[in-house]
């Protein structure tokens, strides 16, 4: 006979397979760089939302400070000795009233895109009696009356809203003054391209207020568009939104980390 079969070994109780052993604590190390990135993280978005909480406050202000202004009376348009200290939160969409000269001759087509429809901006350089001139946007004309002859500007003194120079051109688009192709409503370069005289042009333009009286064909005024993009509420929530994730992936770190040292320490004590 031969040698009886070799009996299979069973398993103790108090053995362990690689299926239930219990997963490994994290090294200090690690846990001290994952503590340090999620502080760091937690304090950038926080400064971030913090930071469009007070962006909100400004436009909140200005939204407001705009809305008196474009609402109050008409004031006479800031002359010369002014012109250093014209901003665009101090003084755009100010309501202001010009009297003067117009300088026939020097029009300039700049493109627009309106309620009415795209067309041009015609600004029309006024000399006040102080010998300063201002563009004026005397309003829109459609894109098929560019070759037309249009009746001359009303007689100041004109009123409407004081605009800050629009320099360099359109989205994806530059003025080009040589070929007369402009497509913001850059003060200093249609100066220079109308040879008007340096340094007696006002650093903005006044958007001319509507008339009711104004001849067939004439410009379209009183179409300035006053809007804001006022999103810093959202971008605040959505800021201290990624804080709190932070956290809570913290406390859900934390937590697995206790759980893998009780497994540990359990694991030790059925060993002993």
């Amino acid at each position: 006979m031969g040698p009886p079969p070799l009996a299979h070994p069973v398993a103790s109780p108090s053995s362990s397979s690689p299926a239930s052993s219990p997963r490994p604590r994290r090294s200090t190390t690690g846990l001290v760089c994952l503590a340090l990135i999620g502080l760091l993280l937690f304090s950038v978005f926080c400064a971030l939302g913090t930071w469009q909480v007070h962006r909100r406050a400004w436009k909140l202000d200005l939204i407001a400070r705009v809305d008196q202004r474009v609402h109050a009376a008409p004031t006479p348009a800031p002359g010369p000795a002014d012109w250093p200290r014209i901003s665009a939160d101090g003084d755009e969409y100010r309501r202001v009233r010009l009297d003067g000269a117009w300088l026939d001759g020097k029009d300039t087509l700049v493109q627009a895109v309106t309620d009415l429809g795209s067309g041009y901006w015609v600004l029309t350089p006024l000399r006040l009696a102080d010998g300063g001139i201002v563009l004026v946007n005397c309003g829109y004309i459609p894109a098929d009356q560019r070759q037309a002859a249009r009746p001359a500007p009303a007689a100041p003194p004109v009123t409407g809203l004081l605009r800050i120079t629009e320099t360099g051109g359109g989205f994806l688009r530059k003025n080009d003054p040589a070929a007369d192709r402009w497509f913001s409503r850059d003060v200093a370069a249609i100066a220079a391209a109308r040879g008007l005289p340096a340094g007696q042009v006002a650093p903005y333009f006044v958007d001319a207020d509507a008339d009711a009286h104004a001849a067939p064909a004439a410009p379209v005024g009183g179409l300035t568009v006053i809007q804001f993009h006022n999103s810093h509420l959202v971008y605040a929530i959505t800021w201290y939104g990624l804080a709190l994730m932070v956290v809570i992936a913290a406390f859900y770190v934390a937590r697995d980390e206790r759980r893998r040292g009780a497994s540990a320490d359990a694991a030790g004590g059925l060993e002993r």
